[in-house]
């Protein structure tokens, strides 16, 4: 993942989407990327989906994730989409544990500029001037924001006495099981 570092977006010769969400997002997105970066500009997709999203041109190069089981299938993924020289990395965020590792290895291995699609089909860029937006993202996926953060903060905090208290009754039980069994004898 490049330019995380940095706010200049580089001069976009390929955009990679990594399909890792809803189909019904693509057909939306595919026009604002057309808008903000030129028709010219090809628009290749690793999906895990059989076919094309709607709207896809049928030369749209497909990477399809079955197509590269294991791990010599995944370094082999890695080479070709390396060597493709995408600019823009662009991940489908919507909330569904689709691809969920796959998209954030892909992220982390391809050498270019990462931005994050939400289900609106919106996206903005994965870097740090964005930090601010990236921490709100990070909220709101994980309810931490809205009306459910109280619960799931109380959760949290719960969460080790609740361990502890679980503990404690095992061996309570297993203590208590062991006096018996040494009492009869």
């Amino acid at each position: 993942m490049r330019f995380f570092f940095r706010r200049s977006v580089p001069v976009v010769e390929r955009i990679l989407v990594v399909e890792s969400g809803s189909r019904s997002i693509l057909p939306a997105l595919l026009p604002r990327l057309q808008a903000a970066f030129g028709t010219h500009v090809p628009v290749d997709l690793v999906t895990c989906y059989p076919g094309l999203p709607a709207g896809f041109p049928l030369g749209t190069r497909v990477f399809h994730v079955s197509e590269y089981a294991g791990p010599a299938g995944r370094r082999r993924l890695y080479r070709e989409l390396r060597a493709a020289r995408y600019s823009l990395v662009g991940i489908v965020c919507s909330g569904e544990p689709i691809m969920t590792k796959w998209k954030w290895a892909l992220a982390a291995r391809i050498p270019a500029k990462v931005f994050v699609i939400n289900e609106n089909a919106d996206f903005f860029w994965l870097d740090y001037g964005q930090r601010r937006v990236i921490f709100q993202f990070a909220l709101v996926r994980s309810g931490l924001a809205g009306a459910g953060a109280a619960r799931t903060a109380a959760q949290i905090a719960a969460f080790p006495f609740t361990v502890g208290f679980l503990i404690l009754y095992a061996a309570a039980v297993h203590l208590r099981r062991g006096l018996s069994i040494f009492a009869r004898r």
